[in-house]
């Protein structure tokens, strides 16, 4: 028996229709077989950057900094296949389990899925990296025959400065996730993903990147406790609605003020849409201002949420400019409660995010573009996993104008875990996975 009375149609990112009459329960990160597997291949997958560790031994430069007089020839792309098939070896936990290695631009650059029992035997998902950055080191010391005076180098080439610093810093070996001493509270882990990298392992599609974005920090607000309850239902159609393109919300809106519409036209297109589906429905009067009531708080949240994308990939898709993705978070929400009287989304949470957001990201601060924000970040945490995934939309769109451009934050994740289905499609696969 179907767990919520509704079902929603799933449609791809060109406005086809994927599925029809699914139940809500089917998108839940904790059924979705896609979505399960994405979540396991984010913990268990690491690239390991082959052909930096060659380049970094070469020129003495590791870690934080280059240490002159210690530099390494080893040819580790002429011993690739040697190098790839101990790693296995050492990574795999018994022969023919779910290790597996896959290699990308002539193996100089290789992604690893440790094994399940990896970390089923370990408290966190530290176990994947540390295992494969442990057998890379000593797969390039046994494969050269490296001394003990200057395997430190090989060491230092592939773990990056750690333990001298808490993470990896200027490590070849990554994984999407931060480490777990980098996130802000309980459950933090998917949301601490920046921006940039669900824009380059999505090829820069503003939909399949929200859709990436939108379920990792919806799958954050299962990890912490925010989708117990009534409020699962709440979390669910926002993730429906806004990340999966629920009866194509977001596509019809986006493609009716795509040429010349507004922030405010698409909240005209959006209460226009709501009151048809009978989501809203007119109150009383005040005056000249018509308010609007709902049955349903949660639906409309939904309905706000993907208004709110919409008005993003209108907004930042015309100028082409990431930037302005806060402005829209704060001012569609702001002409949505003024428009309706109802709460804007998240209820007034996406608002709040959006103010701080404008000030950190480029305003008189300025510390950084949107691509490198994330939902874990102190300022972008707030809103429940509905502010981030328009930032991915925005990223996405931007022709060039960030700071920190996705090419310069993230490039090695378009070019490994980008080639994965799983993750640069994620639209289709979770609607495979019903």
């Amino acid at each position: 028996m179907a767990k919520y009375k509704e079902t929603i149609d799933l449609y791809d990112d060109a406005g086809k229709q994927l599925k029809s009459g699914v139940p809500l329960e089917k998108i839940s990160p904790l059924v979705n077989p896609a979505t399960r597997k994405l979540i396991d291949l984010t913990k268990r997958t690491i690239a390991v950057n082959l052909g930096g560790i060659q380049e970094g031994l070469k020129t003495g430069k590791v870690a934080k900094g280059y240490v002159l007089g210690r530099e390494m020839n080893l040819d580790i792309i002429g011993n690739k296949d040697a190098i790839i098939a101990k790693i296995k070896e050492m990574v795999q936990v018994e022969e023919g389990d779910d290790t597996n290695i896959r290699e990308f631009g002539g193996g100089k650059l290789i992604l690893v899925e440790a094994p399940k029992a990896r970390l089923e035997a370990a408290s966190t998902y530290d176990a994947a990296i540390t295992a494969v950055a442990s057998a890379t080191t000593f797969s390039l010391v046994e494969q050269f025959d490296i001394g003990a005076f200057d395997a430190a180098m090989v060491k230092a080439a592939v773990w990056g400065s750690y333990p001298h610093t808490m993470d990896l810093t200027g490590a070849n070996v990554t994984s999407i996730l931060s480490i777990p001493q980098n996130n802000e509270g309980l459950g933090y882990a998917l949301r601490n993903i920046p921006v940039n990298h669900a824009v380059m392992i999505t090829g820069k599609n503003a939909m399949q990147g929200a859709a990436l974005s939108s379920t990792f920090e919806q799958a954050g607000m299962f990890e912490m406790g925010n989708a117990i309850g009534p409020f699962e239902r709440a979390q669910l159609l926002t993730y429906a609605y806004q990340g999966l393109n629920a009866n194509n919300l977001v596509y019809d809106l986006v493609k009716k003020n795509g040429a010349s519409g507004t922030i405010g036209t698409v909240v005209q297109s959006l209460v226009e849409r709501a009151i048809e589906d009978k989501v809203i429905t007119p109150g009383k009067k005040g005056g000249y201002f018509q308010f609007y009531d709902t049955k349903d708080p949660m639906l409309w949240n939904a309905y706000a949420a993907a208004g709110t994308m919409a008005a993003t990939m209108v907004n930042c898709g015309a100028g082409r400019f990431a930037q302005a993705v806060s402005s829209t978070l704060l001012y569609f929400n702001d002409l949505l409660e003024h428009e309706t009287g109802l709460p804007g989304c998240d209820y007034g949470r996406v608002m709040g995010t959006a103010v701080g957001f404008s000030f950190f990201s480029h305003s008189i601060y300025g510390g950084g573009g949107p691509g490198i924000f994330n939902g874990n970040h102190v300022v972008t945490r707030h809103a429940a996993g509905v502010a981030i995934p328009c930032v991915v939309a925005a990223a996405a769109l931007d022709a060039g104008t960030q700071m920190f451009s996705p090419e310069s934050t993230s490039k090695v994740y378009g070019d490994t875990f980008g080639q994965v289905d799983v993750f640069n499609k994620p639209i289709q696969q979770i609607a495979k996975g019903v």
